[in-house]
């Protein structure tokens, strides 16, 4: 029988610190709370300092890619210090450490990039040699094959971070993802969505995973409890798609599974990182074939791709 955590023995959330994070951790302790009628108080939100949120000054290719964001956070889970981990899934590498799964997702948020101006307008009406500061390579690569006119600086930090940093001047114009605005309830602040036929996303944004320890039965049931089965069939289809691809912080890639009844669509594009090619493809077909679909549609862009298709230029 399932003992469930009390004020005395509260059950450990691991967290980074940032404001979007915190409000990714506050959003699963209410509807873990919800599901098993609980106080919030038998819920404890750790916060962990990673290395990605601590070194903010180089780009993440350069000290070690997605994994920053989050092995500290499962070092603590695998010595007990937490007992459960949430993330934001478009920074989760693909595989978990060894004593670790991810099966749990939040309903998925909206998955469209936010065009942050403060000027306003629109990506399509910025003139030549307009500053755009972005940290993601798919984004960079996205833009530079659209308007490789213009100029993309480095733009790490939270999202508050690089609102100061358009404030200070570092750039005109910026992108965030619409789902950690909407979280942060500062949708107020994107001049526009951009739609995913004009900027397909990231694969898993808008997604909040939750992980755990295998053989924690415990979480095991109370994350069964809350876990969304439609984000779960979509985020297997790219995540699948993205682990073919060998993907990291290093690659230019975008995917999107949407269902609709039965089937699955899933879209999916590499870039060259300097924007200079795009190859994009998309499958269909049942959702229980989603994974497979994404393995398959990897294998076809890749082919397109040839050797070399992701080395820097």
């Amino acid at each position: 029988m399932t003992t469930f955590p009390d004020s005395a023995h509260p059950f450990r959330i691991g967290t980074r610190g940032s404001p979007l994070a915190l409000a990714q951790a506050h959003e699963t302790r209410a509807r873990l709370a919800a599901a098993f009628d609980l106080p919030e108080d038998a819920f404890e939100i750790v916060v962990i300092k990673t290395t990605g949120d601590r070194v903010l000054d180089r780009p993440l290719k350069e000290i070690g890619g997605k994994g920053l964001f989050t092995r500290e956070i499962e070092d603590a889970m695998l010595a007990g210090e937490i007992d459960i981990a949430v993330h934001s899934m478009k920074d989760m590498p693909v595989e978990q450490p060894g004593g670790l799964t991810l099966d749990c997702y939040l309903p998925r948020e909206d998955v469209r990039d936010a065009f942050v101006a403060p000027s306003g307008g629109t990506l399509a009406a910025l003139p030549a040699g307009t500053r755009v500061g972005t940290s993601s390579l798919r984004r960079k690569a996205q833009l530079l094959n659209k308007r490789p006119d213009l100029e993309v600086v480095e733009f790490r930090g939270n999202v508050q971070t690089r609102l100061k940093k358009l404030e200070d001047g570092v750039a005109h114009c910026t992108f965030l993802a619409m789902a950690g605005l909407n979280r942060l309830g500062m949708a107020h602040v994107a001049a526009s969505a951009i739609e995913t036929d004009e900027m397909l996303p990231a694969v898993a944004q808008g997604a909040i995973g939750i992980e755990r320890r295998e053989d924690d039965a415990r979480a095991a049931e109370m994350l069964a409890a809350i876990h969304d089965t439609p984000t779960g069939h979509r985020l297997a289809a790219e995540r699948a798609f993205l682990a073919a691809l060998d993907g990291s912080c290093e690659t230019p890639i975008a995917g999107l599974a949407e269902l609709s009844g039965e089937t699955l669509r899933l879209r999916g594009e590499i870039l060259r990182t300097d924007g200079s090619e795009a190859i994009a493809g998309e499958r269909s077909g049942p959702i229980a074939d989603g994974a497979a679909m994404g393995r398959d549609l990897a294998a076809e862009l890749l082919g397109k791709a040839g050797d070399g298709f992701f080395d820097w230029k």
